[in-house]
This record gives structure tokens, sequence and C-alpha cells, in this order.
């Protein structure tokens, strides 16, 4: 271009009171000293604290990303570009995702969860509802209930197991029942079924009659429909 060649005409142009010109200059000081391109082209990102939590999960524009559960409750430095998301710790890289869009979801590696987490890692609540709903409709509106009021459901599935098992000691027929009067008294913990059994209580009359068998509706509750 004409720029091109007015800038090539400045640039041989000779100094006044130095010798040789600005291209000699560049040839002669600066060029010797030029290293190569980085191999790989720069990459734009923003760096953000962050505490771990009791989910070792950090939160990053409303999606949840896992680290090692030891974090719980620390502060992270979190590394975001428009691909990936880091986490560090100590000056120590601990945690590396595909940065999702996803808000209100998770990304979770199972290597940073502990072991009793990574052995329930192959449930869904789906899974666990259609197990429940082998059972009965009571039973699989505990479930649901138990599911519904944690704000990450992964943390109530060890619950969900535990009273689904409590069917091979004390039979189907049973557990139902036990969760037809637990739902009616909204008591649906493991630890309140498991006391309705050892007692016998689930063959008692309830005290009061036309009692919901499951939750009512909420704003605040998902339903089970949610979970397909």
């Amino acid at each position: 271009t004409a720029i091109a060649l007015l800038l090539d005409r400045l640039n041989h142009k000779p100094f006044k009171k130095l010798p040789g010109s600005r291209r000699s200059a560049f040839e002669a000081i600066d060029q010797p000293a030029l290293e190569g391109l980085p191999e790989h082209p720069y990459v734009y990102a923003e760096w953000k604290k962050v505490r771990v939590h009791i989910d070792y999960h950090v939160e990053v524009d409303g999606h949840f990303y896992s680290v090692p559960y030891q974090l719980v409750k620390h502060q992270v430095e979190v590394r975001l570009t428009a691909q990936t998301v880091e986490c560090f710790h100590a000056n120590q890289r601990v945690a590396s995702h595909l940065r999702s869009q996803h808000k209100g979801r998770h990304t979770t590696q199972t290597e940073h969860m502990p072991k009793s987490h990574r052995e329930h890692a192959e449930w869904t609540p789906q899974r666990l509802i259609r197990w429940a709903e082998q059972t009965g409709p009571n039973t699989a509106g505990v479930i649901t209930y138990i599911l519904e009021r944690r704000i990450h459901p992964q943390h109530g599935f060890r619950a969900c197991l535990g009273i689904l098992r409590l069917s091979k000691q004390h039979g189907e027929a049973r557990l139902e029942a036990a969760c037809q009067r637990a739902l009616a008294l909204g008591a649906c913990s493991y630890k309140s079924l498991e006391s309705i059994l050892r007692q016998g209580l689930e063959r008692l009359p309830l005290a009061q009659q036309n009692l919901p068998l499951l939750p009512d509706e909420h704003i605040n509750l998902r339903g089970p429909g949610y979970y397909h």
C-alpha cells in the first residue's frame, strides 16, 4: 500500500546526526534480541477467589464445579477462560473442568468425591424414584420428598438408599405402610421410618383421617416430573 511504501522509505532515510537509519539500527540492535513467538496464542483469563461449598463444589456463574473434597470450606482461586475452569489452592492446580453455560447444574469428577459418595455415583434421582415406585406410591412419595428438600439431590441419596433397603428386612408391604404414615406425619427420614417399622407403628390407625398420602404441591418443590 501507499502507507507501507512511505514507511519503508522513512525507515531507510539516513539520520541527520547519527550514522545509519532506523532500519539499520533495528537490524543491529533490536532484531538480534527478538525471540520466537509463543507456541500457543495468548488466552485471556479472569481470576476469582471463591469458597468451596460443603458439597465440595465451587460456584462459577451459576454452575457448580467439583474440587477435592478435602478442600471443603477452604478458599480457592479460580482461573476462568472461555473454555476452561481451573481451581488452584496453595499455588497448586487442584481441578480443571470444561466451562459449562448450564446454570444450576453440576460438573463433578469422581476422584473429587469422598469414598461414601463414590459408592453412590451410579445413582440418579430418576433411578431412585423408579425403584421406590416398585414398592408403592407412598414409598415413591417419601423418596421424592427427601430429594426435593435438598439443594443438591445427591445429598439425599444415602438416606433414600437406606429407606429402600428397609424392605429387605421388613418386606415391601410394611415399608409402603410405614411410608404412608411417615408422609401423613411429615416424618420422612430414615430414622423415623426405621423407628416406625421397628415398633410396628405402621399397623396402627392414623389419628387423623383423609390426610394426603403425598406431599402438597408447593412453589419451591420440583415434583417427580423434574427428574424425568
